[in-house]
């Protein structure tokens, strides 16, 4: 429930809106520091997760990614292409679960380097250390 108005009583069950504090991430920066961030100047995740290999978590790895991700969606776009040309639509058929299985990694890599290159630009304008865990 919100508030309607300032002279008028609250409701029951009315709860305040949360302050900024709480939105902030607390992070080790890489000079060692404790930092706290917001959200957006935080980007994309930093921590290794439970996985073997370290993920790619800096906007010029997120790049590289995006851009090879590119050029496996236009070799998508040529298999298209050749089965429109050469009417193979049972091709087409069989294989239809690669074109969602390429798009969504293509959408995310893009995404992800966009947030992290706006996460770089406020952290340069608040003078902020790059986060790494």
């Amino acid at each position: 429930m919100a508030r309607r108005s300032r002279d008028v009583p609250q409701e029951p069950g009315y709860t305040p809106g949360r302050t900024g504090e709480e939105d902030l991430i607390h992070r080790r920066a890489e000079n060692g520091e404790l930092v706290a961030y917001t959200p957006d100047e935080y980007g994309v995740r930093k921590d290794s997760g439970v996985g073997i290999i370290k993920p790619v978590n800096s906007s010029n790895g997120i790049l590289f990614l995006a851009i090879l991700l590119t050029a496996a969606m236009g070799g998508l776009v040529y298999f298209v292409v050749q089965v429109i040309r050469q009417d193979a639509w049972q091709i087409a058929g069989e294989v239809w679960w690669v074109f969602p299985a390429c798009i969504f990694p293509f959408v995310a890599a893009w995404y992800s380097y966009a947030k992290e290159r706006k996460a770089e630009k406020l952290r340069r304008d608040r003078n902020l250390p790059r986060p790494v865990d």
